[in-house]
């Protein structure tokens, strides 16, 4: 009322020119108010459009094979001498290698490698596939109650066993997947290919909204098994272990609740620009002319130096800004000093809460956890699962995880960080 009265109480004065000009700044000021507030509107629906969705992992699950391909070292050592293929020299050096393993008597084999003669057929080594990519999905799906038609993105990733029709379509045709969905198969990328496909479902996540990638790891031991009598090639039959695990990623916002974790950040370090790094993990003929893979002995130097280069670059993102500057500052003057001065490592204790690296062995393992600066505590999942189910490649940082949760170690806020090594 008190506006009003004010209003009319000097309605008298007012002039026709008066009114004229009043009403031109009205609408001077109505249309600056129309334009501001499109242009807010145009700017917030831009931001929301382009600013990069938050990616989820809904759930995960891990393949476990049927207790009757529980094979013990012994038992490992006796269908080895049965199969008549390898001589004294490689039998003692392949019990030397399980001995001195870190792995323990309940790691399974594939069915195809329980039995002699030893052979390893496409149908063995299809049959292998399929049991664990099947096994982990059912489980998964089991788990987060979505329809395989939902799914949007697939992503399946075996090193060694890439058959005619692959793997991804296997998945599609087994859980009769849409027609549209984006499928990929990687192959070759050895035991760092889970991680690198889970980057791989990230990157498409972010250019397709409102959608579920599933994510596939598995390593094929029956087509990946070695025949003959190399020492260098030995070694994978002796570390390597069945295994595969099923991973579902979402941007939905509506899954942020029921989300087990979210994916903050996917760094990847290539070093097979070196030689000596590329040829680290290296398939190849024999001098009979078997197929094999070479495990160099700069193996675990290469491993290093992959893991102090992403140190460098994973350090400003999670690391507090006093190891930082402490980071740097040595940094500086190592290359003042010609490296005379000492390495300083970052505590990455006080900006991460747990670590899953990838248990490629014993030795890997001991060199990971001095050039981080690792507790035993930190160290247990990833020499558990080594000793429980052996080196599963691609998948043993999800049976790491899954160790995590099993002892109830993860809480809600925890930062996790998983490493994988790989050709």
């Amino acid at each position: 009322m008190a506006l009003f009265g004010v209003i009319f109480a000097r309605f008298p004065t007012f002039s026709i020119e008066d009114f004229m000009q009043h009403s031109e700044n009205e609408r001077f000021n109505h249309v600056t108010v129309i334009l501001i507030s499109a242009s807010l509107v145009f700017l917030a629906t831009l931001y929301f459009k382009t600013r990069p969705s938050k990616v989820f992992l809904v759930n995960f699950a891990c393949y476990k094979p049927d207790p009757t391909q529980i094979c013990s070292k012994e038992h490992a050592m006796q269908i080895s001498a049965w199969s008549g293929r390898f001589t004294e020299e490689s039998m003692a050096f392949g019990k030397k290698i399980l001995e001195r393993s870190g792995m323990g008597q309940k790691t399974y084999f594939p069915k195809s490698l329980m039995k002699v003669p030893l052979t390893k057929p496409m149908t063995d080594a299809r049959n292998e596939a399929e049991a664990a990519v099947f096994g982990a999905i059912d489980e998964l799906l089991g788990k987060t109650r979505i329809k395989p038609r939902d799914i949007r993105i697939l992503v399946v990733n075996c090193s060694l066993f890439n058959p005619i029709p692959s793997l991804s379509a296997m998945v599609v045709n087994r859980y009769k997947l849409r027609e549209n969905t984006l499928s990929y198969n990687l192959g070759g990328m050895g035991c760092s290919a889970g991680l690198i496909s889970i980057n791989l479902a990230k990157e498409l996540l972010k250019v397709h909204p409102n959608s579920y990638a599933l994510v596939v790891s598995t390593q094929n031991i029956t087509h990946g098994s070695y025949f003959g009598n190399n020492r260098s090639m030995l070694l994978s039959n002796c570390l390597f272990r069945v295994g595969g695990a099923a991973i579902l990623l979402s941007n939905l916002s509506s899954d942020r609740h029921r989300s087990k974790y979210e994916l903050v950040h996917a760094l990847r370090t290539h070093e097979a620009a070196k030689d000596t790094s590329y040829k680290c993990v290296f398939q190849q003929d024999d001098e009979e002319g078997i197929i094999g893979v070479t495990l160099s002995k700069d193996l675990v130097v290469a491993a290093g130096e992959a893991l102090k280069r992403n140190i460098i670059t994973l350090g400003p993102l999670v690391l507090p800004v006093s190891e930082q500057h402490r980071f740097l500052a040595t940094l500086l003057a190592r290359k003042v000093f010609n490296n005379k001065v000492k390495q300083y490592i970052p505590d990455f204790k006080l900006a991460l809460e747990h670590f899953c690296i990838h248990p490629g062995g014993r030795a890997v393992l001991d060199e990971l956890q001095k050039s981080l600066g690792l507790t035993e505590w930190h160290m247990e999942p990833s020499k558990m699962t080594l000793y429980r189910f052996g080196n599963t490649s691609n998948t043993s940082l999800w049976y790491e995880l899954a160790y995590l949760e099993a002892k109830g170690r993860v809480k809600k806020g925890d930062r996790i960080c998983q490493i994988g090594l790989g050709s």
